[in-house]
């Protein structure tokens, strides 16, 4: 068996994605199970290339998890931002934009532009 990639597992640990040819898994499917339950995953490969990745449901389910945060995840994340947005700084901001001139404006957006 060859290492193919590594990857940060369910625990937050650094772990080798170790690889099992994809004839291997069709041969012995119980044991490439066993091995993806009990390290996370494995890299099925065909033509010493990866193909595909087998989990334990632990780890799709914590990925899963990360591609749908739950509310009270966003209401944070929300609540964080709204109170970045009330600082003074960033209410002098939005007032000093909303009482600019166009040609103001202009300059501000290519002085923007030009730092990027």
């Amino acid at each position: 068996m060859q290492s193919s990639a590594t990857f940060r597992n369910i625990k937050g640990d650094l772990v080798n994605l170790e690889s099992v040819p994809a004839t291997q898994l069709k041969n012995a499917f119980s044991s490439v199970l066993d091995q993806a339950a009990h390290n996370g995953a494995v890299a099925i490969m065909r033509h010493n290339q990866p193909r595909a990745v087998l989990m334990s449901y632990e780890e799709f389910m914590s990925l899963a998890k990360l591609r749908s945060p739950e509310l009270g995840d966003l209401t944070s994340q929300f609540d964080a931002l709204l109170a970045g947005m009330q600082s003074a700084k960033s209410k002098k901001g939005a007032k000093a934009a909303f009482n600019a001139t166009p040609t103001e404006l202009g300059r501000a957006a290519v002085k923007a532009a030009k730092k990027r």
